[in-house]
C-alpha cells in the first residue's frame, strides 16, 4: 500500500447514509439466501433458517497482484472442500491489482452487477465511508450479524460503534489483530555505517545516507522509486516529521489536516506556513543529486525488488512490512546489509496508532447470497483450520510449524516466487496467527518504542459528507494530480514559485469552500460529542 495520498495518514473517503441505499440493499439481501437483512430484520432470524440447498459460490474483492505459481488456487481447493461441508458454498477471490487499483477498486464496486459478495475495505486507504454514501455496502444490524456471524459479532463487542453510522452496521472491523502501519523508508544499515552515521532518523541523515550511495555505490540508485506509482514521493513524510498534524481522513484530496492539541479545527500545510516550500526545495536539491532517476515521473519499475538486488538503497512502507516482509528478506538476499527503518515521525514524535478499521470487510450491496457470505466470514475468521490454510496454506508445501509454534517455510522456499498470496487483511486474528521464524526480532522492541509515542486518531468517527462541495473536490484533485508529482521529486526549476502557484490553483479550484465545509462538519461532530 505504498500510497501517494497517504501522506500523513492513509487516504479514506466521505460517508454517510441514504434511505436509497438502504431499499435497494435490502432488496438485494432478500431476493438472494431468502432471508431478510439490512435494517429490516425479523426476530427469529438464525444461520440454521438460510436456505442452503443451493450450492453458491462467494467472491470476495482484495487488494493486491494475482499470483501465479498455483499457490492460492491450492489452498482454495482445501478450503472449499471445508465451505461445501459446512454452507453448501465456495469461496472464490477477485484481485484488484496495484496498477491504477484506486480506480479500479472504486469501479468495480460501482458496477453494482451482483459479482461481488464480500469486499475488502477500510476506513482509512480504502474509502469505506465514501462507498456507505454511494450505496457500495450492504447495511447490517446486530440481528442480522447475531445470526450469521455469531462468533464474529462476540468477538468484536463494543468496537462496532466504529462501524456504525445512521443506525446501521457497514462493515466489520479487524480489530483482533495487532499491526503498525505508520509508513517511513528502510535503508541500509551496513551502507548508513560506512557512511559514519550512527542511524537515520531525520531527512537531513536520509540526504547524507543518499549522497554517500551517489559518491560510493557505482550501479545503485539512492532510492529508484516508481513515481508513476507513488505520486507523493516523501512529501508527507516531511511534513509529518516537521509539523504536529495529523492527516483528517474522508476529505479528497489529502491536503486538510488538524493540529494535534486542536482536532475539531482544520487547517493545511498545502495552503499554510513554510513547510511545503522547505520540502520542495529540499526534493529539488535530492533530483538534481540524483537520488532518484531522472525519468522518475514515468518510471514504473519496483524500487523494493531493486533494494532485494542492491541496485536501490532505499524502499519506503510501514511498519508491518519491515517487520515481517524486508527486513527478512534483505538478511537472506542481501546478508549482513542490516536494513533499517525510519519512520515518519520519529524525529518529533508524531506517530498515530492503527485504526481499527484500517482492515475491515464489508457485504456488497449488490450480493445475491449475504447471509451465505456472512456465514463464510465468519468461518474463515473463527475456524483455524480454515484460517491457517487461506492465510499460510497447505502444512507441509507452503508452510511448516516449529516445534516452539512458530511458522516456518519449507526448504527452498523463496517468499519472492513462492507465496500464497490471498491477502486476507481484513479479519485477521492474533488468536491464530503464527509468528513467522523469519520475522525481524527486534519487532518487540520497535512497537514498544513506537506505542510510547503514538496518539490516537482523533477523529475516528468523521465520517465528510462532500455532497455540498463535489465540484470543488473535484477541482481540489485535478490541481492536486497536477502539481504533487513535480513538487515532491524536485521537478519544478523555482520550488518556491511552484508553490504559490499550486496555492493559488488551489484557492482558484475552491479551496476556501470546501475548508468551510469541513470545519462546518467538524462544528457539527464536536458539538454532538459534548
Amino acid at each position: 500500500m505504498g500510497l501517494a495520498a497517504a501522506m500523513l495518514l492513509p487516504l479514506a473517503a466521505c460517508g454517510g447514509g441514504s434511505t436509497t441505499t438502504t431499499t435497494q440493499a435490502t432488496t438485494a439481501a432478500t431476493e438472494g439466501d431468502g432471508s431478510a437483512a439490512g435494517t429490516e430484520t425479523s426476530g427469529d432470524m438464525t444461520a440454521a433458517n438460510v436456505d442452503t440447498s443451493k450450492f453458491v459460490t462467494i467472491t470476495m474483492l482484495v487488494l493486491g497482484n494475482k499470483p501465479s505459481n498455483g499457490r492460492m488456487e491450492a489452498a482454495l481447493a482445501a478450503e472449499n472442500e471445508i465451505y461445501k461441508e459446512k454452507i453448501n458454498a465456495e469461496l472464490q477471490l477477485q484481485y484488484i491489482e496495484w496498477t491504477d487499483w484506486q480506480t479500479n477498486y472504486q469501479l468495480t464496486l460501482a458496477s453494482g452487477d451482483g459479482s461481488i459478495d464480500l469486499v475488502g475495505t477500510a476506513t482509512d486507504w480504502l474509502y469505506a465511508w465514501q462507498l456507505v454514501q454511494k450505496g457500495a455496502f450492504l447495511p447490517l444490524d446486530d440481528t442480522m450479524l447475531q445470526a450469521y456471524a455469531p462468533s464474529t459479532y462476540e468477538a468484536v463487542g463494543e468496537d462496532w460503534d466504529l462501524c456504525t453510522l445512521d443506525g446501521s452496521i457497514w462493515f466489520i472491523p479487524e480489530d483482533q489483530y495487532t499491526q503498525w502501519t505508520n509508513h517511513g523508508i528502510y535503508y541500509r544499515g551496513d551502507w548508513a555505517a560506512e557512511a559514519g552515521l550512527e542511524d537515520v532518523s531525520n531527512f537531513e541523515e536520509l540526504g547524507e545516507y543518499f549522497q554517500y550511495i551517489v559518491d560510493n555505490k557505482e550501479g545503485v540508485i539512492p532510492w529508484d522509486v516508481s513515481g508513476a506509482n507513488n505520486t507523493g514521493g516523501l512529501l508527507g513524510g516531511y511534513l509529518g516529521s516537521n509539523l504536529e498534524i495529523t492527516t483528517i481522513l474522508g476529505v479528497d484530496p489529502a491536503i486538510f489536516t488538524y493540529n494535534n492539541d486542536d482536532p475539531y479545527t482544520v487547517t493545511s500545510p498545502y495552503m499554510e506556513g513554510d513547510t511545503l516550500v522547505e520540502a520542495a526545495k529540499l526534493f529539488k536539491e535530492w533530483s538534481d543529486a540524483g537520488y532518484w532517476r531522472e525519468d522518475v515521473l514515468n518510471y514504473t519499475g519496483d524500487s523494493r525488488d531493486g533494494m532485494y538486488a542492491g541496485t536501490s538503497g532505499a524502499d519506503q512502507h510501514h511498519t508491518q512490512t519491515y517487520v515481517t516482509t524486508t527486513r527478512p528478506i534483505m538478511d537472506e538476499k542481501q546478508p549482513g546489509s542490516d536494513l533499517q527503518y525510519f519512520y515518519w515521525g520519529e524525529d518529533n514524535n508524531n506517530v498515530t496508532r492503527d485504526l481499527k478499521t484500517h482492515g475491515a470487510m464489508a457485504v456488497a450491496a449488490s450480493s445475491a447470497n449475504p447471509e451465505r457470505a456472512l456465514m463464510l466470514y465468519d468461518l474463515l475468521r473463527n475456524d483455524e483450520t480454515l484460517y491457517r490454510l487461506h492465510n499460510y496454506g497447505i502444512e507441509g508445501e507452503d508452510y511448516v510449524v516449529t516445534d516452539d509454534g512458530e511458522l516456518d517455510r519449507p526448504e527452498g522456499y523463496d517468499a519472492t516466487t513462492d507465496a500464497l498470496d490471498t491477502n486476507f487483511w481484513y479479519g485477521r486474528m492474533d488468536e491464530y496467527e503464527l509468528t513467522p521464524v523469519s520475522n525481524y526480532d527486534g519487532a518487540a522492541e520497535l512497537y514498544e518504542e513506537l506505542d510510547s509515542k503514538a496518539h490516537d486518531y482523533a477523529l475516528t468517527k468523521f465520517a465528510f459528507d462532500a455532497t455540498n462541495v463535489q465540484t470543488e473536490i473535484a477541482a481540489l484533485t485535478e490541481v492536486y494530480n497536477q502539481y504533487i508529482p513535480s513538487l515532491a521529486y524536485g521537478k519544478f526549476e523555482d520550488p518556491e514559485a511552484a508553490v504559490a502557484e499550486f496555492r493559488a490553483a488551489l484557492t482558484s479550484a475552491g479551496y476556501d469552500t470546501v475548508l468551510a465545509e469541513v470545519q462546518k462538519q467538524l462544528d457539527e461532530l464536536k458539538a454532538s460529542e459534548g
